[in-house]
C-alpha cells in the first residue's frame, strides 16, 4: 500500500450502504462541488443515485447534519452549510480533505492546532506517564529508528508515538484529537517524507527519541520543546516541498 493511499485504520469507514453514501456526499462537499449555501438534490435524484432505501439515505444526511456540513430546511431541501460550520475535528471531514487534495493553508492552519496542542500533550506526558506508556514510546522510538522501514511504516510507528504522548496525558480530550493527528502527520508524509533520506531518517528518529527522553524525565519544559521542534520541522518540510514544487511548475511555464 502506497503512502497516499494509508487507510486511516482508527477511523476508516466500513463501505456499507450507509457509509457510502455519506462518504459520497461528504467527499463531494468538501471538494467544493456541492457549493456552500446551495441545496442537495432532492431525495429523489439521490435516491436513483445511490439506489438505495429512502431509509439509508436518511440515516446519511442525518450523520452529515451531525457533523455541520448540511441543514435541512422545511420546503426548501438540504442546504450545505459554510465551511466556517463545519466540525473539522471530525476524522471524517478531516479524511475528506486528504482525499480531496490539501493545499499549504490547510497544511499550515493543520500544524498551528498541534502546536496549540501537543506540547501540552507531551508536557502532561511528563508529569503522568506510567512505566508501561513509557515503555510504548521508546518500542516506537526505535521502529522509527529502524533502517529497514518503509515510508508506511515509518508514519505508522510515528503516529502510534503521538497517540500514546496523548493517552500519557491523561486528559481525554486529548487523546479525542487523534484524527486530526492522524491526518495530519498522513498528509504531512504523503507530501514529502523523510523516507527514503537516510540523514532525515535518523534525524527525525532523535528529535522524537528526545520527546521519550524528556518524558522519561519527567521534565514538562523540555518535553514541550522536543514537541515542537518535531512539529516545526514537519512543517519546514512540508512548505519546502511546495516551495520545489511551484518553482518546477514556474520551470514549465
Amino acid at each position: 500500500m502506497q503512502l497516499g493511499q494509508y487507510d486511516f485504520s482508527s477511523s476508516a469507514q466500513s463501505r456499507t450502504h450507509h457509509a457510502h453514501v455519506m462518504h459520497d456526499l461528504g467527499l463531494g462537499i468538501v471538494k467544493g462541488l456541492y457549493a456552500e449555501n446551495s441545496i442537495l438534490p432532492g431525495d429523489a435524484e439521490l435516491l436513483e443515485r445511490f439506489r438505495v432505501s429512502r431509509t439509508v439515505l436518511r440515516e446519511a444526511l442525518k450523520t452529515l447534519a451531525a457533523k455541520g456540513l448540511i441543514q435541512p430546511k422545511a420546503k426548501i431541501g438540504t442546504r450545505v452549510r459554510e465551511r466556517s460550520q463545519w466540525n473539522l475535528f471530525d476524522p471524517d471531514i478531516l479524511i475528506w480533505h486528504f482525499e480531496a487534495g490539501v493545499d499549504l493553508k490547510f497544511m499550515e492552519s493543520l500544524a498551528e492546532m498541534r502546536l496549540a496542542l501537543e506540547p501540552e500533550a507531551a508536557a502532561l506526558a511528563a508529569e503522568r506517564r506510567t512505566e508501561k506508556q513509557l515503555a510504548e514510546l521508546y518500542r516506537w522510538v526505535d521502529r522509527m529508528g529502524d533502517r529497514s522501514d518503509t515510508a508506511q511504516d515509518f508514519v505508522h510507528s510515528d503516529l502510534q508515538f503521538h497517540l500514546t504522548i496523548a493517552e500519557a496525558s491523561g486528559n481525554p480530550f486529548m487523546r479525542s484529537l487523534s484524527g486530526l493527528i492522524e491526518v495530519a502527520l498522513v498528509t504531512a508524509f504523503t507530501l514529502s517524507s523523510p523516507i527514503p533520506d537516510p540523514e532525515r531518517h535518523v534525524a527525525s528518529a532523535k528529535k522524537h527519541r528526545a520527546i521519550a527522553d524528556a518524558i522519561a524525565r519527567q521534565d514538562p519544559e523540555a518535553a514541550r520543546t522536543a514537541m515542537r521542534l518535531v512539529i516545526f520541522e514537519g512543517a519546514e518540510r512540508v512548505a519546502q516541498a511546495e516551495r520545489e514544487k511551484s518553482s518546477l511548475a514556474g520551470e514549465r511555464v
